[in-house]
């Protein structure tokens, strides 16, 4: 048996390119022998099938040229590349990361005739056009690189901070945030990603987590920056700051964001939904989804509810986003790291179960203890507030660091069921599928609120739905390649 590195189309002689091996302790060698130590799917091969071989012409032929691709896994050309994308994550997830500082402000302030399901649709608009835009992006990235869409991508978001603290209307903050903001994510986002894949194979679940981690630490230090400058600056002033901010991270990026492999020959910077026939990529596009409809509840909605519950004070209410964040810095990372040995789907599949549990046993009890103590004062013990205040803070961190790999892993396992020189394709064809979670998620949740009578309980059991189905769907692509034995790497 010869293996080939990023090789996603085996040679006749085999039956499957994906090669599952029982969780032991080996070295795998990142050059290729005739008789190679056993190695996993993805150390194998850059791009396993997307689905079974015998639905698979590609895998019945033999490798062609594009499949012999070797990576720099490292060096200061690399690693440069992946601080770049850390620099434009900062500014574009931190922004992304903030809106739960954003939606409590506005909801007292400037939009405070609005409904909670209103508002929500302000970032609505912009987690849509966050990855919507993807739909053209990522295959403008296959065939012309990142250069252009970071640069764009560095206008759209610049125009949106800066304008942002003249904004006094829904309107203006509909076009302003949702519509610039969300485009000009999107342009960042999508290549920031998608060239790190361009320099790490073995190790791209380690590097891209590294610098979707950036995000997380951008929504650590914007939150917390508009909570001391607010109340002493306004609200104009102090965006402008921020604003001030992402100039320079913003100028890294288009420094350093590049690609290396040649632009795929023939390729159009058209979408292409044919690729959804291949199931287990289906199935993850679902996962997807789920993931995203129910993740950006909490970023929304956990620091208005910790207003609501009266279980710990304003100023500590605008920090539970940091605290989450800070929980979502390590958990960008740390998946990363441990899916690169582990197996990445393995990994994911037990992340999204750690969201679906905290959820469910943390977030939904805190929220029906406050509920009952604002609706009967007398049978609510002295105590409540200080558990609610514990259940908080425990799924601000766990929910964090667990709802990291969201961020981190979806791309890596997005990546395992393509070749390399397509992967802005398929990505960007997924996020197109999933803005469409994110359109509805905030509003719906909003909906929710206001059907459950101004309590939370009911999207507390809503994000622990979305992730259950999550589970299951990643859960069946892992069944699909390698059964249900658990010890095997994936």
């Amino acid at each position: 048996m010869s293996i080939h590195l990023n090789g996603s189309t085996p040679g006749p002689s085999t039956t499957d390119n994906t090669i599952a091996i029982p969780l032991e302790p080996t070295t795998s060698p990142q050059t290729c022998q005739a008789s190679p130590p056993p190695v996993s799917a993805y150390q194998a091969t850059g791009s396993p099938s997307s689905e079974d071989p015998e639905d698979s012409a590609a895998a019945r032929s033999p490798p062609t040229e594009k499949d012999d691709v070797t990576y720099p896994e490292g060096g200061l050309e690399a690693w440069l590349v992946v601080f770049g994308s850390f620099s434009g994550m900062v500014a574009a997830f931190g922004l992304m990361n903030s809106v739960g500082t954003y939606h409590a402000y506005l909801s007292a302030n400037q939009l405070s005739e609005y409904s909670e399901s209103t508002i929500g649709w302000i970032f609505s608009v912009y987690f849509f056009l966050s990855f919507f835009c993807g739909l053209q992006i990522g295959p403008v990235f296959d065939a012309k690189g990142p250069r252009l869409l970071v640069a764009a991508g560095t206008v759209f978001l610049l125009l949106c901070i800066f304008l942002l603290g003249s904004c006094t209307k829904y309107w203006h903050f509909i076009i302003v945030f949702g519509i610039l903001g969300g485009i000009g994510t999107s342009l960042i986002f999508t290549p920031a990603i998608s060239s790190i894949g361009h320099f790490f194979n073995l190790k791209r679940a380690n590097a891209t987590g590294l610098a979707a981690a950036g995000g997380s630490l951008g929504g650590i230090i914007f939150p917390l920056t508009l909570q001391s400058l607010l109340p002493v600056l306004g609200w104009a002033r102090a965006i402008r700051i921020q604003g001030y901010i992402f100039i320079l991270l913003l100028a890294l990026a288009n420094l350093l964001i590049k690609s290396r492999l040649p632009p795929r020959p023939g390729g159009s910077v058209l979408p292409d939904f044919t690729i959804f026939r291949q199931p287990a990529f289906a199935l993850v596009t679902v996962g997807t989804y789920f993931l995203e409809w129910g993740l950006f509840v909490p970023i929304t909605y956990l620091t208005s509810y910790a207003l609501a519950s009266g279980a710990m004070s304003p100023t500590f209410a605008y920090q539970l986003i940091a605290i989450f964040n800070a929980g979502s810095c390590l958990g960008r990372w740390a998946p990363g790291y441990m899916a690169d040995k582990w197996g990445r789907f393995n990994t994911m599949v037990a992340t999204i179960l750690g969201c679906m549990l905290s959820s469910l046993a943390l977030w939904l009890p805190a929220t029906v203890l406050s509920s009952h103590s604002s609706s009967s004062s007398s049978s609510s013990g002295p105590n409540t507030p200080n558990v609610v205040f514990g259940l908080l803070i425990a799924y601000a961190l766990i929910m964090g660091f667990a709802s990291g790999s969201n961020i981190s892993l979806t791309p890596v396992c997005v990546g395992m069921l393509c070749a390399t020189d397509e992967y802005g394709r398929y990505y960007a064809t997924c996020y197109t599928i999933v803005s469409f979670g994110v359109l509805t998620g905030v509003p719906i949740a909003g909906a929710v609120i206001a059907a459950c009578g101004g309590n939370y309980w009911g999207v507390a059991v809503f994000t622990g739905g979305c992730y259950g189905c999550a589970l299951l769907a990643f859960g069946t692509v892992r069944v699909m390649k390698v059964g249900w034995r658990l010890n095997v790497l994936y």
